[in-house]
């Protein structure tokens, strides 16, 4: 019980509880076309351009073949989640019933390794 009460006199038992995060938001189009026009002199509506046509190639391309990887960024890669059987099964401890899932497939995507290194 002591730990408890010195946790409660410093106040850190309200920080165990869960915070409310900040909204983040990741950078829209215009601020990636911003940025990269500024970077390297272009327009900002040649860079818009570029970067709608990119992600034209990159749908098109896993489509095709699965596999799209863009040098130094990322790779999205497809995968086939297999068919699942209806039946029971126990989730948190109670029984429940379930419906059959077809095969389906799964778009994941993945950083290289110079983005995983940097965190």
């Amino acid at each position: 019980m002591a730990p408890m009460k010195a946790m409660k006199a410093t106040g850190a038992a309200k920080s165990m509880k869960v915070m409310k995060m900040k909204a983040v938001r990741a950078m829209p189009k215009s601020g990636i076309a911003a940025q990269v026009a500024e970077s390297t002199g272009l327009k900002k509506s040649e860079v818009t351009q570029v970067l709608s046509s990119l992600a034209d190639i990159g749908a098109t391309e896993v489509k095709k073949t699965g596999k799209f990887v863009l040098p130094g960024l990322f790779m999205i890669k497809t995968r086939t989640k297999a068919a699942t059987k209806a039946g029971t099964r126990v989730m948190f401890g109670k029984e429940m019933t379930v419906k059959a899932q077809p095969a389906k497939t799964v778009v994941k995507a993945y950083p290289v390794k110079a983005v995983k290194d940097q965190f």
